[in-house]
């Protein structure tokens, strides 16, 4: 029981770090981009969770957890971060990969950041008094408005196809975690602090919580993948102007 949180972690990035091998998705190759956008991400979401710990919005079943902490955070939730981002950006990587390819699907990303900022938007009008609604619907309509509507980028539909994609494995890791099928949730949360509406044992601030994690991810991965690929080509040209 001491190590059932460890054993989400575990078998949540197990399938997707095997199939990274995959002669035809060969994910590895983009470990280059992924492993330092995961890292930076990752700083941010431990800030925010020591944080939210501290203050008493959530907090950690002492029962499932190995005992080994990180400030106040079980080491199994620093996993978390790691094992979530990477189940989902290889889901990412293999939608674009054996499905989108070049299509960027940028009106069906319109249509969803508009709905989407609008829910985000009565969410902070609603329950501006509940620090997880409140905190998570802000920094989502910051970033959705931002890369869908300033940047425009041509990633965000297959972030949203993706994400949908991962909603399964995603309420599986989540209801396992909140305690939808063990005798005790191993995540709890302060029902002062939450809307409190639920999807199993589920918060919904959870699905807005997680795109926001994994879009933060998609952001930093696609940004360094393009520069590396800026990189590559310049050298290719650099190489062939040489060899004339």
């Amino acid at each position: 029981m001491k190590y059932t949180y460890f054993y989400i972690d575990l078998f949540t990035i197990l399938v997707p770090l095997l199939a990274s091998f995959h002669p035809r998705l060969q994910f590895y190759q983009q470990w280059g981009a992924f492993w330092p956008a995961n890292i930076l991400c990752s700083m941010f979401f431990l800030i925010w969770d020591v944080w939210f710990t501290k203050a008493g919005v959530w907090g950690f079943n002492a029962d499932y957890v190995t005992g080994w902490y990180m400030y106040n955070l079980p080491v199994e939730e620093a996993l978390f971060f790691v094992c979530i981002p990477y189940a989902c950006l290889f889901s990412y990587h293999c939608i674009k990969v054996l499905w989108l390819k070049q299509r960027s699907y940028r009106q069906l990303s319109s249509i969803i950041s508009g709905i989407i900022i609008v829910l985000l938007a009565a969410a902070v009008f609603f329950f501006h008094n509940k620090a997880y609604p409140a905190v998570t619907a802000v920094l989502l309509l910051a970033f959705i408005f931002y890369n869908a509507y300033v940047k425009k980028q041509a990633w965000m539909g297959a972030l949203y196809i993706s994400y949908g994609v991962m909603l399964l494995p995603f309420l599986i890791v989540n209801g396992l975690l909140t305690g939808s099928w063990i005798p005790a949730p191993v995540v709890w949360y302060n029902s002062k602090e939450i809307i409190g509406t639920r999807i199993l044992t589920i918060p919904i601030e959870d699905l807005f919580y997680g795109l926001l994690m994994v879009g933060a991810n998609t952001l930093f991965y696609e940004h360094l993948s393009l520069k590396k690929l800026h990189l590559y080509n310049k050298a290719g040209k650099l190489n062939r102007h040489t060899v004339t």
